[in-house]
């Protein structure tokens, strides 16, 4: 395939100065838009000196290249006595994370145990992995019933990714704290009074679900939340003991009523039966006698049948 030939353009005699223009050569399976400017990609070009958490110790630079390796020289030169400045010991329940020049060493958080360090270029700082715990201080909350109340509670967490931890927030604790008295007024807000009262574990778990998701990228885990306690106004509870107090008489009455029902129920059945047998009525008397004469009482009274009284006053007569 011949290549192609430049072009002169331009008059030799003008002042305009001669121009030489290559001929587009177009291949086949190939596009023949031209490239666009280097300025139009230049947005999407990252920042001068820029470099991301995978990046290797190559974004150092000559500059910290050469820091790194005045600091080795130096660690060598006064080893005896730079080992104790070197070698650092972690806990089993703390990570650190390792600064070099100020950029966060490649592969995250180290420990526990041994772990070098060289002087003067790095730097630690040690992130606690247990689980903290800590309460919520007393929120004066307006229901959605309109309601004001006093709520606490406690929450439980631990952090997940020290390095997130680290980076990503200045203060996790801190943050984590104010969030969670946030999410408690912010949920609570939206709740009757009696949901309150009747629902506390579904709110801890609501609770516990949106601090989960907003402290995830600060590489925080929250295990647990609970709602401690919840003070009502004195007025309020005065009233509601009154409204319960009224409801147990009331339920106390029904239950009276229904007893004399019942009672009279079976008292008209047995004068049915004492009807049918007339000596049923003299049993009963008797029985009536020794229930009386049981309880040692100096006076007794005898009924009468009242067709005796009748039968007496007729003879007068």
């Amino acid at each position: 395939m011949r290549s192609p030939q430049p072009r002169l353009t331009g008059d030799a005699g003008s002042a305009e100065p001669l121009r030489i223009t290559w001929p587009q050569v177009v291949t086949p399976g190939r596009s023949s838009h031209r490239p666009r400017d280097v300025s139009e990609h230049r947005h999407e070009l990252p920042p001068r000196g820029w470099c991301n958490s995978d990046d290797d110790d190559s974004g150092l630079g000559i500059c910290g290249w050469i820091l790194v390796i005045t600091s080795i020289i130096f660690t060598v030169l006064t080893f005896p006595v730079s080992v104790w400045m070197c070698i650092k010991i972690i806990k089993e329940y703390e990570r650190a994370i390792i600064f070099r020049l100020g950029r966060i060493l490649k592969g995250g958080a180290k420990g526990p145990g041994l772990f070098f360090v060289l002087p003067c270029t790095d730097s630690f700082i040690k992130v606690d992995m247990r689980t903290i715990s800590f309460d919520i201080p007393p929120q004066e909350i307006l229901t959605k019933d309109s309601v004001t109340v006093n709520v606490d509670g406690v929450v439980y967490y631990r952090v997940q990714n020290a390095t997130l931890a680290v980076a990503n927030i200045t203060n996790a604790d801190s943050a984590t704290r104010l969030l969670a008295q946030t999410t408690l007024r912010n949920v609570l807000g939206t709740k009757n009074l009696s949901e309150i009262l009747s629902d506390r574990e579904e709110i801890a778990h609501s609770m516990q679900a949106t601090l989960d998701e907003a402290t995830d990228d600060w590489g925080i885990k929250v295990e647990r939340v609970e709602i401690k306690d919840v003070k009502l106004p004195v007025q309020l509870q005065r009233a509601m003991a009154a409204e319960a107090e009224a409801a147990r008489e009331a339920r106390a009455k029904v239950i009276a009523a229904e007893g004399e029902m019942n009672a009279s129920r079976a008292l008209k059945e047995a004068s049915m039966v004492i009807t049918e047998s007339p000596a049923a009525l003299q049993l009963r008397y008797l029985q009536t006698l020794t229930t009386i004469a049981a309880e040692k009482n100096s006076t007794i009274v005898f009924p009468l049948p009242i067709n005796i009284l009748q039968g007496l006053l007729g003879g007068t007569e």
